[in-house]
């Protein structure tokens, strides 16, 4: 599971690690949690990479109400292509959630020690993620979300969690937002464990486990 992370970069790396062409201006996050708004790349009509916003946890298009989101914030690359609340989505509305380090918590003795985990420099990366469109058929309202698509851990990461979220590659961008591109089995190979020996992780305070701490303290290791 992956349910919090960072977006510390600013705005500029950002649009030159992701080739974006239209961009919002983001504030620095050291604590983003579900249900809030995060940085998410897509595509345009014409192609171009956009920048925008999304609430984290997907609605399906067809949910009833949107408080399913809070329980679809992640969804298992093993099994998204399959799942009803995933498959429409992983089929052609693929999006990069862009971060720079997430949080998980390790079980030591009856406590949990969050870590905070990232690729070694501390550059912005991509998740694969999944987004839809859902309307409130009484008012109106169009509620556009998405959801992390996690993994089984690498050599770094399972020590601390038996999931991680997956870390896209580059070279993996471009299929992975053709919402054309409709080989399975050439996008789930896009779906694997990040290389361990190109992260890093230690040990954080236990200020990130309340959200409204938001603060660069967050990430401050022990």
């Amino acid at each position: 599971m992956c349910g919090r992370y960072t977006l510390t970069a600013d705005g500029g790396a950002i649009t030159e690690i992701f080739k974006v062409t239209e961009a919002v201006e983001l504030s620095p996050r050291y604590n983003v949690a579900p249900t809030q708004e995060v940085a998410v790349v897509g595509r345009n009509h014409e192609g171009g990479r956009t920048l925008g916003t999304m609430r984290w946890g997907l609605i399906p298009s067809w949910a009833k109400d949107p408080s399913i989101g809070s329980r679809l914030i992640n969804a298992r690359s093993e099994t998204v292509a399959e799942k009803p609340a995933f498959r429409a989505s992983f089929k052609k509305r693929r999006c990069l959630v862009v971060a720079d380090g997430f949080y998980e918590w390790k079980k030591v003795g009856s406590a949990k020690q969050p870590y905070y985990i990232g690729l070694k420099g501390h550059p912005p990366f991509a998740i694969a993620g999944l987004w839809d469109r859902w309307r409130d058929k009484e008012s109106g309202e169009t509620i556009r979300s998405c959801t992390l698509l996690t993994t089984g851990p690498n050599a770094l990461t399972e020590t601390i969690h038996d999931r991680m979220p997956v870390i896209l590659h580059p070279e993996d961008y471009d299929r992975w937002l053709d919402p054309e591109f409709h080989d399975r089995e050439a996008l789930e190979s896009c779906l694997r464990p990040y290389e361990a020996d190109a992260m890093e992780a230690y040990p954080v305070s236990t200020l990130v486990n309340n959200v409204r701490n938001d603060r660069p303290e967050c990430i401050q290791a022990l």
